[in-house]
């Protein structure tokens, strides 16, 4: 049974903390004024290069068409433009993934698939059932001279065998161990607080993977369906969402993957056809946001704000570990106050009690507020998941909390157009429906000891 401090205690951390804090970073203060004009037509690029700006109005006037007006995207699409730093592509495939058994078939049969290369970045890999199984796949398909890649974070493997990447090594596959715990093994100045949490996965350049899913047994089983799992019983079944993009987005995101190998001062990479001609897949209109410390902000976080700034009807928020700074919150909470309708869904369960109650303790204040918040029941959620107007939508590895703005390197998709969201939004209501309100008088009635922990956890926010 856990043991909590006494308020004395907590008045004494405090001050502590609040000499531990002096100095340290914080997000970026992003405008968020929503009442400006129309912005200047925002460039897209396509499969055949950057289109003209004509080419890009009609890009635009299509998703409107979705039931948007075209000024919403050309004013909030600028705006985004200057945070984001990465160009927003047409002509892109996206499927939408949820929970790990179809996450993991449709990664398996890529990398099944694949005839030139498998670049793999990962924060857990562990060696259970699902990390061996992958390891085959990775291990075969090099063995039939695929060339493969592999970034691992160090502390999100800690658990994971030396002789598990060993093997991997020993056949041929480049493995690269981000920012390593040991500070002997380092090859740059040592960081320990800034870890690899992007999910991502490319197979010849032409078909990527990323969100939030891990690689691990916990997600043997879906999250919908009660008793759900591939075999036995592994405990609490874990809610996640991914997608699997094809198109012009995929070599934005193989920069992001050969960034992230050279940030670490990895060795120079095999020669492979990492950058194909690219082609038109389908119709979707996305912007590939990887975000890192090395940066002088979060480009998602920044992108974000910008977002609900520009919100005009509902904003839905799924996430999973939910420690919001303080601008978050006031664009929150602004969001509400200019009638925008604003739902977040959180955890009802975790496997980190110091966020989930750090979390918990803005509850109160967002509830004052307007803001409608439900948690999430029958499962660990870990998605991290955004719907904008019906039209706006966000799927990745970004929480929202301190860590994954200041100290992680982060990897999002930001998906445009009514089609889309369309999907997203059955997916929210989903998860909706498995959810439980709470409400302010709920709130207010909860037990002592839980306002304890509230406080108690919410001094650590800027490291949790």
């Amino acid at each position: 049974m856990t043991r909590w401090p006494t308020p004395a205690l907590i008045a004494a951390w405090a001050t502590l903390t609040v000499l531990m804090l002096a100095g340290c970073s914080s997000p970026p203060v992003i405008a968020t004024d929503a009442r400006q004009g129309r912005a200047a037509a925002v460039p897209l690029r396509s499969a055949a290069g950057p289109l003209s700006a004509a080419q890009s109005k009609a890009v635009l006037d299509r998703l409107a068409r979705g039931g948007q007006p075209s000024d919403f995207f050309d004013r909030h699409l600028a705006r985004e433009e200057a945070f984001a730093g990465s160009p927003l592509t047409t002509g892109n495939r996206v499927q939408l993934l949820r929970d790990g058994p179809a996450t993991y078939q449709a990664m398996i049969d890529a990398i099944g698939a694949a005839r030139d290369h498998v670049n793999l970045e990962t924060y857990i890999l562990e060696d259970d059932e699902v990390g061996r199984r992958f390891a085959q796949a990775l291990l075969a398909k090099r063995r039939e001279g695929v060339q493969v890649n592999l970034i691992h974070d160090s502390a999100g493997t800690v658990g994971t065998p030396a002789a598990f990447f060993d093997r991997l090594k020993a056949d041929g596959v480049a493995v690269l161990e981000f920012n390593p715990l040991n500070p002997a093994l380092t090859r740059k100045e040592w960081e320990l607080n800034r870890r690899d949490h992007r999910k991502l996965l490319i197979v010849d350049g032409s078909t990527a993977f990323l969100g939030g899913i891990n690689i691990s047994s916990v997600y043997s089983g879906g999250s919908f369906r009660p008793g759900s799992r591939a075999r036995g019983d592994l405990g609490p079944r874990w809610r996640d969402t991914h997608l699997q993009l094809e198109g012009p987005v995929v070599a934005e995101l193989q920069r992001l993957f050969f960034a992230a190998w050279d940030s670490q001062k990895g060795a120079p990479l095999p020669q492979a056809n990492y950058f194909p001609p690219p082609r038109t897949a389908g119709r979707e209109v996305v912007r590939a946001i990887g975000s890192s410390p090395d940066e002088a902000y979060s480009q998602f976080y920044a992108t974000l704000i910008s977002a609900i700034g520009s919100a005009e009807t509902s904003i839905r928020l799924t996430n999973a570990y939910f420690v919001p700074d303080p601008q978050l919150v006031e664009a929150l909470e602004a969001a509400v106050r200019r009638g925008v309708e604003v739902t977040l869904i959180l955890p009802s369960q975790t496997d980190s009690g110091l966020v989930f109650h750090a979390g918990r303790s803005h509850y109160a204040r967002l509830l004052r507020a307007g803001v409608k918040i439900h948690e999430r029941q029958g499962a660990i959620l870990h998605a991290k998941t955004a719907l904008i107007d019906g039209v706006w939508s966000t799927v990745g590895s970004t929480n929202l909390d301190w860590r994954s703005f200041l100290h992680n390197y982060e990897l999002d998709a930001v998906v445009l157009g009514a089609d889309f969201g369309r999907q997203m939004q059955a997916m929210f209501d989903a998860d909706l429906a498995a959810s439980r309100a709470i409400t302010r008088e709920d709130w207010r009635r909860r037990p002592i000891d839980l306002w304890i922990k509230e406080r108690f956890s919410r001094l650590w926010a800027y490291w949790l």
